[in-house]
């Protein structure tokens, strides 16, 4: 038995007597029912993950999965793909947009390298996981092998397990950097929704409209050469996905393995979320979306998923950034559930 599907037999559901013992403390608090909407499921989730009211998430990180892609080749993404390698130093040394937004939420910030065109010094505090020097451009090829693929998954899962190893974590953000990974993000979403590209195309970095033009057809042409069946994530995965989105499914299937909650960020880290459901159904019920990214083909990857993301800021930048704010809204679900007094505590009889 491969370490993938070793893996997701360990995925236990999270506790339903305790999801529905959360519900019922929150229906019967000093407020009106409902009155402070989608924390309120929050809460309750976290609850069945944790098996307990009064939930804590002292321990929280962000992985950011990097790696670069061939299809930029075909001129899909403003930036050179250099720019991957360089955010990841800045990832290191702290200068970053999520490395700001995450010491704001009390959360580290941790990059993992999947699938970047460079060689890192052995000792660069990031997870050295590189699968391959970037991805084929699946505008001519597929991306990478279906061994890859797996293998890109597994570190993801790897990462999580290295984690635990050294204390708990109670909450994990996936992010992402990878220049043109917009590109194959869209191409899964046409997938797994059955929509055309043209509908599902975003300006990813800031292209204009020639540049969109041809992101369509790049996609167009890599969905119409390899036919990658929506039915195993994995094919889809190796022949129209990136290292690091399946190292961000990796994260999701890790995190459910370990019974850990986990924020996904915007498009790219929701695609490899995404990937990371199909391959491992139950993961699906550890899994949050921080927010509604402004890249069109999120709103119906956040569909396919049955998601409702926490937060509308127009965001599009990717790395974690969205993941980081969402983290302060998901821990302040917690006390919404353990501190408000019910009715009974604060001695009203039966106000509702």
């Amino acid at each position: 038995m491969s370490f993938l599907k070793d893996s997701i037999k360990k995925i236990k559901a999270p506790d339903k007597i305790m999801y529905e013992a959360a519900k019922e403390r929150l229906r019967n608090q000093a407020r009106p029912v409902g009155s402070l909407g989608i924390l309120e499921d929050v809460s309750a989730r976290l609850a069945g993950i944790f098996r307990k009211i009064d939930v804590n998430l002292d321990k929280k990180i962000i992985i950011t999965c990097a790696g670069d892609h061939g299809v930029c080749a075909e001129g899909v993404s403003l930036f050179p793909s250099e720019v991957t390698r360089q955010m990841v130093y800045n990832f290191v040394n702290g200068g970053a947009s999520v490395s700001v937004l995450a010491a704001h939420a009390g959360a580290d910030v941790k990059a993992a390298d999947l699938g970047v065109d460079w060689d890192f010094e052995p000792d660069l505090p990031v997870f050295h996981k590189k699968v391959r020097k970037g991805t084929g451009n699946f505008a001519v090829e597929p991306a990478m092998t279906l061994e890859q693929a797996e293998k890109s998954v597994e570190a993801g899962i790897e990462i999580v397990g290295e984690l635990v190893a050294k204390g708990p974590v109670h909450l994990l953000g996936t992010g992402d950097m990878g220049i043109g990974n917009t590109t194959p993000s869209t191409a899964i979403i046409s997938v797994y929704s059955g929509l055309p590209a043209a509908q599902l195309t975003g300006r990813g970095t800031g292209i204009d409209d020639d540049a969109i033009k041809k992101k369509i057809a790049v996609i167009e042409k890599g969905l119409a050469l390899h036919k990658p069946d929506p039915k195993n994530p994995l094919d889809v995965l190796s022949k129209i996905g990136g290292l690091e989105i399946g190292g961000l499914a990796g994260l999701v299937i890790g995190a459910a393995v370990y019974g850990i909650p986990v924020v996904c960020d915007g498009f790219i880290a929701t695609a490899g979320a995404l990937i990371g459901c199909e391959i491992a159904p139950p993961a699906r019920d550890y899994l949050f979306a921080s927010h509604n990214s402004a890249e069109i083909g999120h709103r119906f990857m956040l569909k396919h998923l049955g998601l409702t993301p926490l937060l509308d800021l127009g965001f599009r930048l990717g790395e974690g950034t969205g993941a980081a704010l969402a983290m302060e809204l998901i821990d302040a679900s917690t006390r919404i559930l353990a501190d408000i007094k019910t009715f009974e505590e604060v001695g009203i009889s039966d106000a509702q």
